[in-house]
């Protein structure tokens, strides 16, 4: 069953040059995993703020479950739970009482909110701070809590916008095993959007990549990294001192020019190899004026990078 069918949306402000969102066209499964990966800018906000009905599209149209969002006023209510990135609606609430109100707002009563309540506050370990408001928490607790409040109800689909940002490590993997779980156990949609694409190739199933607001690519991962032709990609680390003091070691400096090179900040490279080039270029690699390296497949980081530079 299509969940989201998007056809031709465009969102342009009166105050940019260029639409924020610009002629997307996309169908979204039941029960899919779906990641939309772009750099700041690149019009995700734009695009699920728009699936979520709180902003309409310039042109263009985007049917839930067969029907216009804006169909009846609880149709998007009743299907999607939305995390957006900012917690303003949550300040004045304590943790227990956001919980609640959400769950009985979808439709429970007051005895099953109570419990669906419960249940959030233990899945996500929130029992210490249950009677904290929402601006006494940390950033990484708000974000616990406005997992929990899209999830709360069940709803059959959630959109969630950078839904690990300001999360430890052991958080962040307790939100994938989460929503992994969700989604098998449940048959939930999940739509999220990223900057990370290392974190979101743990979990998504397919994705779609934006850049000034166009979508540029759209399938499944396994699929679209064969574009790479198999390539291998080189992580250098290298240290602040070093590259600031030995300019001439720079990769793109040392390096054959026919190899892409992508510098991420001033510590830190990746390179592209063909499997024949790995053997030449671990040669030349001076390992005692790095601080790390690593070798491996190519990532969905990669695929990301090599549309976004395109």
């Amino acid at each position: 069953m299509i969940t989201y069918d998007i056809r031709q949306l465009t969102k342009s402000y009166t105050n940019q040059l260029t639409p924020a969102n610009d002629e997307i066209t996309l169908q979204i499964q039941q029960g899919e995993i779906f990641g939309i990966l772009g750099d700041n800018g690149a019009g995700k906000s734009t695009l699920v703020k728009q699936m979520a009905n709180l902003m309409r599209p310039s042109t263009g149209s985007i049917m839930l479950y067969g029907e216009p969002l804006h169909h009846s006023p609880l149709h998007v209510p009743t299907h999607i739970g939305y995390m957006p990135q900012s917690w303003l609606a949550i300040n004045q609430l304590t943790v227990g009482e956001a919980l609640f109100h959400t769950a009985y707002l979808r439709g429970f009563d007051r005895h099953a909110a109570a419990q669906e309540r419960d249940r959030l506050i233990s899945l996500w370990q929130l029992e210490a701070i249950r009677k904290k408001t929402g601006r006494d928490l940390s950033g990484g607790e708000r974000r616990l809590l406005q997992i929990g409040i899209a999830m709360a109800g069940s709803p059959p689909i959630l959109i969630l916008d950078e839904p690990t940002n300001e999360l430890s490590p052991q958080r962040r993997k307790q939100v994938w095993d989460a929503l992994r779980d969700l989604n098998q156990n449940d048959e939930t949609t999940i739509i999220f959007i990223t900057h990370d694409a290392i974190e979101a190739e743990k979990i998504i199933q397919r994705v779609g990549i934006l850049v000034d607001g166009k979508l540029v690519a759209l399938g499944a991962p396994s699929h679209l990294k064969q574009q790479l032709n198999q390539s291998l990609r080189l992580d250098i680390v290298v240290p602040t001192a070093l590259s600031q003091l030995r300019a001439k070691n720079a990769p793109e400096k040392l390096f054959p020019p026919t190899i892409p090179i992508i510098k991420l900040d001033a510590n830190r490279w990746i390179l592209r190899l063909d499997r024949a080039q790995v053997q030449e270029v671990l040669g030349i690699l001076d390992k005692h004026a790095i601080d790390d390296f690593r070798l491996s497949s190519a990532t969905l980081e990669d695929l990301y990078l090599h549309y976004a530079q395109d």
